[in-house]
């Protein structure tokens, strides 16, 4: 009966009609992504500063074997199909290798493949490793209106599987491409091993868990080496600056950016981060000596676990005596 109010041919109009908003819903972008209106590619200069100084993070701060430093830059282009990590999410096996041991191999096949597969990446990127806490490193990447996405990560070392970055920024602004965008980085757990400080051994994570920022409350240990309690939050310990290039007639300005420091920008925008002492818990009494039939004395001890730092609380005694009763008086 409800076919008899069709009109002639009309069953033909309403196929082609669901054929066309199911090749609608295709081009569809999945929740979280943006249309991206800008025409033309564009190409970016990124810079990577670190900021990890003892004056900023004096607790534990590594200054042999090895020292501070940052590892390579690994980033890509991409779209929201791909995710290279994202916060409480559980990171690869490429990420765990990357962030762990400072092996991008595995990382980037991951990357190649996902590009393969499923067309979500535009472009791999690196910069090279930066010898100390507080140097710089650049180079340039491009992204089009297809995959305006970019993220990048960046081991601390030495550390269990902690590291920087950023996750699935887009660099799109509906019809046009940002200009300019500065970024503070935090330190992440990659929850791929379970050490609380900066030269912990090597201690898997079983199961793992997911990838969380470090505060300085958290993880709530004192063993921790971002665990500085009196604080509200930590100070940055890197930064990210990326910044469109100008086009030129012919074709896209490419050339390394310069990245020399300009007036100590570095060492001035470093906060002090003041760190108090820590001592030992008292050891026990000591014998009391002592003459017979007079008071005698007795001590105890404790060490310091942590030396004061940028005018932190100092170091108070480490010993101190008591008034008892001698218990072999001669």
């Amino acid at each position: 009966m409800g076919n008899s109010l069709l009109m002639p041919g009309s069953d033909k109009t309403i196929t082609a009609l669901l054929v066309t908003l199911l090749s609608c819903a295709v081009c569809v972008p999945l929740d979280g992504d943006t249309l991206c209106g800008a025409g033309d590619p564009a190409t970016y200069s990124i810079v990577f500063t670190g900021k990890w100084s003892q004056v900023a993070f004096p607790k534990q701060y590594p200054l042999y074997r090895p020292p501070a430093q940052w590892s390579s830059l690994l980033g890509v282009a991409h779209n929201s199909d791909y995710s290279m990590w994202k916060a409480n999410e559980y990171a690869s096996n490429g990420m765990r290798d990357f962030v762990e041991r400072g092996e991008p191999w595995a990382l980037m096949k991951e990357i190649e493949a996902a590009g393969e597969k499923m067309q979500s990446i535009y472009g791999i990127f690196s910069a090279s490793a930066v010898a100390t806490g507080t140097g710089q490193t650049s180079t340039v990447f491009e992204v089009d209106a297809r995959h305006p996405l970019v993220s990048i990560a960046v081991r601390i070392v030495p550390s269990p599987d902690w590291f920087v970055g950023i996750e699935n920024f887009n660099l799109c602004e509906k019809d046009h491409w940002k200009h300019q965008v500065s970024m503070d980085l935090f330190p992440y757990d990659a929850g791929t091993d379970s050490g609380f400080t900066f030269s912990s051994p090597n201690f898997a994570t079983i199961p793992r868990d997911t990838i969380t920022e470090i505060t300085c409350s958290s993880p709530s240990h004192p063993a921790n080496s971002f665990y500085y309690p009196k604080l509200k939050t930590l100070p940055p310990i890197a930064r990210v600056t990326m910044v469109k290039l100008k086009r030129k007639k012919l074709g896209f300005q490419v050339s390394q950016p310069n990245v020399t420091t300009i007036e100590n920008e570095i060492e001035d925008s470093v906060s002090e981060t003041p760190l108090d002492c820590e001592t030992s818990l008292w050891s026990s009494w000591g014998l009391c000596r002592g003459t017979c039939g007079n008071l005698g004395v007795k001590k105890r001890t404790r060490y310091i676990l942590l030396q004061p730092a940028n005018n932190g609380t100092p170091c108070p005694d480490l010993s101190e005596e008591t008034q008892c009763e001698p218990d072999n008086c001669v």
